[in-house]
């Protein structure tokens, strides 16, 4: 474990299936073996671990109600078993009317969970290429902005295209956030250009640690694939962490003590008029 102000994390980056027992054993290996070498004290992963690049049909079937769920139930034992908190990045959770929500989960070193939250801003976009991506189709918007307390401070909790609505961050931190956890499976396209260019905008706008666990490389055979890319961001937006291509992991050390100089030097908080 961590001390002091300086933590301990590490952030998954998962080349995830359709097939939700691939993806509940690629879990499972990539946090025992992290836990295992490097001794974190938080671990994040990133968007969609049920399933991502499934059917319609097949991804409502992996859908999963809480906490009975098949993915739920592992991510709160790796919890447990390694006594981390574990950012479950977001799963599959069952909805209204053939509909899921994209939630994310935290679970404490204890195995229980801490906080819950559903993805707000749903990615309707059509890419330069022409390709037409509309989650809508198949996901409920959740309404509720959460944080939650890890790491000796407050983490705000977003998912993937939440990362282009600077309001959303402004509001947790409101709330205290001097982390924000941005779990994702960014579009290859989109991902090249304006991945780290927004990671970091977040991160110097509220003066806050940036965790972003990735989604990487092809999912399947339909054509689904994400950029990776997985990064930690400073208070100053300096990547202080990068995942090169490949499934894996990365560490780094979140200094909260740099957090409250950048936030004294360019108080940004007390300088808002609106």
């Amino acid at each position: 474990m961590a001390g002091g102000e300086v933590r301990k994390v590490a952030v998954v980056q998962l080349n995830g299936h359709p097939e939700k027992a691939r993806n509940l054993e690629a879990v499972e290996r990539l946090v025992d073996e992290v836990c295992a070498a490097e001794g974190p004290e938080f671990v994040a992963l990133p968007e969609m671990v049920t399933t991502i690049g499934a059917r319609r049909e097949a991804r409502l079937a992996a859908a999963e109600t809480f906490p009975d769920g098949e993915m739920y139930g592992l991510l709160r034992r790796l919890a447990a078993r390694h006594g981390v908190t574990l950012h479950g990045g977001s799963l599959l959770e069952a909805g209204p009317a053939g509909k899921c929500f994209n939630t994310t989960v935290v679970f404490g070193p204890d195995g229980t969970e801490r906080a819950r939250y559903r993805k707000i801003h749903l990615f309707d976009i059509t890419t330069p290429s022409g390709k037409v991506f509309r989650e809508s189709d198949d996901f409920a918007a959740g309404r509720e902005v959460v944080t939650t307390p890890a790491l000796g401070t407050v983490v705000g909790l977003s998912i993937c295209y939440d990362l282009r609505f600077p309001e959303l961050y402004q509001a947790l931190a409101r709330r205290g956030a001097e982390i924000l956890a941005v779990p994702s499976a960014f579009t290859v396209e989109t991902g090249r250009d304006h991945w780290e260019p927004l990671l970091r905008a977040r991160a110097i706008e509220t003066a806050s640690w940036v965790i972003a666990a990735t989604q990487w490389g092809t999912h399947g055979d339909g054509g689904r694939a994400s950029y990776g890319h997985a990064v930690v961001v400073d208070p100053w937006g300096h990547v202080v962490a990068r995942r090169p291509d490949g499934e894996g992991w990365l560490v780094a050390h979140v200094d909260l003590a740099r957090t409250a100089r950048v936030r004294a030097q360019i108080p940004v908080h007390d300088h808002k008029v609106l």
